[in-house]
């Protein structure tokens, strides 16, 4: 979970996992993200952001 006092970004499932590579399956699975519309919240940092960039058209992003 994100400390209070480090910036923090909410991830937001909106597609579907079907039919994309074995790689942006494991960026999912590493980030907790299951079902479409499951949110979870992050420390803003470039190991979230790095795995944020290869399923980026699968996920929305909200900063904190």
């Amino acid at each position: 979970m994100a400390n209070k006092t480090e910036k923090s970004i909410n991830i937001t499932l909106v597609r579907s996992s079907n039919g994309v590579l074995k790689n942006q399956k494991a960026n999912l699975e590493a980030l907790g993200l299951h079902k479409i519309g499951q949110t979870k919240t992050f420390a803003d940092n470039a190991c979230v952001r790095g795995k944020i960039a290869k399923v980026s058209h699968l996920v929305k992003v909200e900063e904190i």
